[in-house]
């Protein structure tokens, strides 16, 4: 089998890293190269014209990688050369993943859950805010929009509100046990009713809908028994919910009573509210999002009512959006739900892709122009000269020290970018995660790209132009 010729290029600060990496991972995935050194030490610097114009291709290349920072329209180069063109990783750490050498979730994705996401007190709202909030948990996954009533009280524009959330679209339920106010809402198209027990089930067959049946006594599954039998013989279709207790009053206990509802009924619907543990426990909600989903997908609970009230919850919707597709594939392929995706890893990174003290003191030796590099490593923050090494766990020690050198390119501006960038460096230090200089800080799907805000990438757009900036980020990619 004919192996890949690939003609990597870089800059001279990363030339040293690229040729450490390539022997064992050329090895690894089946590959010969060959390595261009382009005459600048950054090669977040090039564009592809500039490395059209210096590009030198060895007879046997099948195929070329730019670096990953080299962003722009890649027709100078095409007009160069016939041969494939890729960009590389913009961090050279993560090469290896640029190969492929992850786990095959081609299928990753599906689900079987659906997400019934409650609107609070909606008596107490405008039909635009109800309107403007469901489009939102719509959008980050929600199935149905559930209207959620207050206690001894009956909501007058319930239906209207319904009619209204059917006419945008989305499918919605009632939550309720008052009839007066199911009564009009699934007249108005809500097609599932939360929730029927003794109290209200002889309106059930009335409604011409799906219900959700929970115990009359919330300790005792056995009371649900005498409803679902009722729903039954009048043709209703349910739901059952054993009801989920907050952990201090019975957590365990409620646990085990969904584990029982299945075990006695194995092929009845089930629903499990799980607001109970997010919105009532002192934590961030996603890792018990994905728990108690894996729960939901092991019982074959196919559906779950959650909420975002609470400030540290505020995304569960999202959450649970991509932990139904997580404990899916998890479940299904009979795998551990790790290394499939970075979605939901929010607060640390999974990995941190190191050059070592040694390999940075290298680097600084390597730097000969004026721009500085910024490193976050090893509990510490690098900051990177011509020739200077300053770094301490401190961002202001620090300055202090890059103060002391008596730096002649550091302007007001200049200062305010390193002190923005030193700041996201000390927050990865002390949460464990990655830094790049110039790149968003990775928070999972809540990561906000860093988009034309920085010096760089405002003046990087031609080299034969304009003077190389006063700051990059770190030439860690090919």
């Amino acid at each position: 089998m004919a192996f890949d010729n690939i003609h990597f290029v870089t800059g001279r600060l990363a030339e040293t890293a690229l040729r450490r990496l390539l022997p064992e991972l050329s090895k690894k995935v089946g590959f010969d190269y060959s390595i261009q050194v382009m005459p600048i030490t950054v090669a977040a610097l090039m564009t592809p014209s500039w490395i059209a114009a210096r590009l030198e291709i060895p007879s046997q290349a099948t195929k070329i990688i730019v670096p990953g920072h080299c962003n722009g329209d890649l027709s100078p180069l095409h007009e160069k050369t016939d041969l494939p063109i890729e960009q590389g990783p913009k961090d050279l750490r993560r090469l290896a993943e640029h190969f492929g050498q992850t786990t095959d979730r081609s299928d990753y994705g599906n689900w079987d859950i659906e997400i019934i996401a409650e609107i609070n007190h909606a008596p107490r709202l405008s039909i635009e805010q109800i309107i403007q909030t469901a489009n939102t948990l719509k959008a980050d996954g929600a199935t149905l929009i559930d209207v959620g009533c207050d206690p001894n009280s009956t909501w007058e524009s319930v239906g209207q509100c319904i009619a209204a959330l059917k006419a945008e679209g989305h499918r919605c339920s009632i939550d309720s046990l008052n009839p007066l106010e199911i009564a009009p809402a699934v007249a108005a198209g809500a097609e599932l009713v939360l929730s029927v027990n003794s109290s209200n089930r002889q309106h059930a067959p009335q409604w011409d809908c799906e219900v959700v049946v929970i115990p009359d006594d919330i300790r005792d599954i056995n009371s649900m028994e005498e409803t679902m039998e009722f729903l039954e013989q009048q043709k209703v279709p349910f739901r059952i919910d054993p009801i989920l207790e907050p952990i201090g009053l019975g957590f365990t206990q409620s646990l085990e009573r969904y584990m029982q509802a299945r075990r006695r009924w194995p092929h009845v619907e089930m629903m499990m509210g799980i607001g109970n543990i997010t919105e009532l426990t002192d934590v961030d909600s996603a890792g018990i999002n994905v728990l108690l989903l894996a729960i939901c997908q092991e019982l074959k609970i196919r559906s779950i009512l959650t909420t975002q009230v609470i400030n540290w919850a505020r995304t569960s919707v999202k959450e649970c959006d991509l932990a139904r597709r997580l404990v899916h594939y998890a479940v299904n392929q009979s795998i551990p739900p790790k290394h499939l995706t970075d979605q939901l890893v929010l607060l640390r990174d999974e990995k941190l892709y190191k050059f070592g003290f040694e390999q940075i003191e290298e680097l600084a030796l390597q730097i000969k122009d004026n721009n500085y590099r910024i490193l976050s490593e090893s509990n510490e923050i690098h900051l990177l000269g011509s020739r200077q090494h300053f770094h301490n766990a401190d961002p202001f020690l620090v300055f202090d020290q890059l103060m002391e050198s008596a730096p002649t390119n550091v302007d007001a501006s200049h200062a305010f970018y390193l002190g923005y960038e030193m700041c996201k460096a000390m927050t990865a230090m002390q949460l464990g995660k990655q830094y790049t200089q110039d790149e968003a800080l990775d928070w999972g799907f809540l990561t906000e790209p860093e988009i034309d805000r920085h010096r760089l990438k405002k003046k990087r757009t031609d080299l034969t132009k304009s003077a190389p900036p006063k700051s990059a980020p770190p030439t860690s990619e090919p």
